[in-house]
């Protein structure tokens, strides 16, 4: 298994860190990546994935949730991080995207950012880590309009509709912990997207999957997933492990 989205570099993970990088491993998890938020996030990704390099990979961007007044400042620091020479090492442009959830005061903004962080993405040939909430037509009208674009929609929950709409424009859906949940109808929606279409993530530390739902999460965790992913398809669960494996490989190049 890899974990298309962990957030390992947060300071819930800091205690005990190898242990729990070799918990992950004996749990089968081959490779894991990881996302950044902010330029704050910048530091503490690079320092954790430098430390297990070759199991953890970064990804650099910002969350639309950190877009303020001063963002296109930030960005400027963020773009000279990426096209530094430390900037060889990321594998992704995300966590990035539109979130309209709890404040639109920054709508146009997040657009904005959005933009132009895709524009590094086409640049630099890297795929993108996408996070959509509250915002699906606004998010997929700007992902239509550049061509070359590849990525995944982080955390999917949407609709068989939407789902269709995301493949159709050759990205894939990041599925995590909120397929085992007792009301979710994701289940439901994946019979007609194929499952080369599909990698898994725990957005971790948030998101664990059932019957671990309200703990920390881990990327090892993922196996509950996998398991719901086999009743959905009809197959075993060694070739959902397989199928998405060599899906996150071939999408992020690792």
């Amino acid at each position: 298994m890899i974990d298309t989205h962990c957030h390992i570099d947060d300071p819930q993970y800091a205690d005990g860190l190898d242990a729990f990088i070799a918990e992950q491993k004996a749990g089968g998890v081959e490779k894991i990546l990881v996302p950044g938020v902010n330029e704050a996030s910048i530091e503490p990704v690079r320092e954790v994935c430098n430390r297990f390099r070759g199991y953890l990979y970064p990804a650099i961007g910002l969350h639309p949730e950190e877009v303020k007044e001063d963002y296109k400042e930030v960005l400027d620091r963020m773009e000279d991080e990426l096209y530094s020479k430390a900037g060889a090492d990321y594998i992704a442009i995300g966590e990035i995207g539109l979130d309209y959830h709890f404040d639109t005061t920054f709508k146009q903004q997040q657009q904005a950012a959005l933009r132009r962080q895709i524009s590094w993405a086409i640049d630099k040939d890297l795929p993108l880590m996408i996070h959509s909430r509250d915002a699906t037509e606004d998010c997929l009208n700007i992902l239509s309009k550049t061509s070359g674009i590849r990525g995944v929609m982080h955390c999917f929950s949407g609709s068989r509709e939407i789902a269709e709409r995301i493949v159709k424009m050759g990205l894939y859906l990041g599925i995590g912990g909120v397929i085992t949940f007792k009301n979710c109808k994701l289940a439901e929606h994946l019979g007609s997207i194929s499952l080369e279409r599909i990698v898994l993530e725990t957005d971790a530390p948030y998101m664990a999957p059932v019957p671990n739902r309200g703990k920390r999460n881990e990327s090892r965790w993922m196996s509950y997933v996998v398991q719901k992913l086999a009743d959905v398809y009809g197959c075993s669960e060694e070739e959902i492990d397989r199928q998405t494996t060599e899906n996150a490989k071939r999408l992020f190049n690792i």
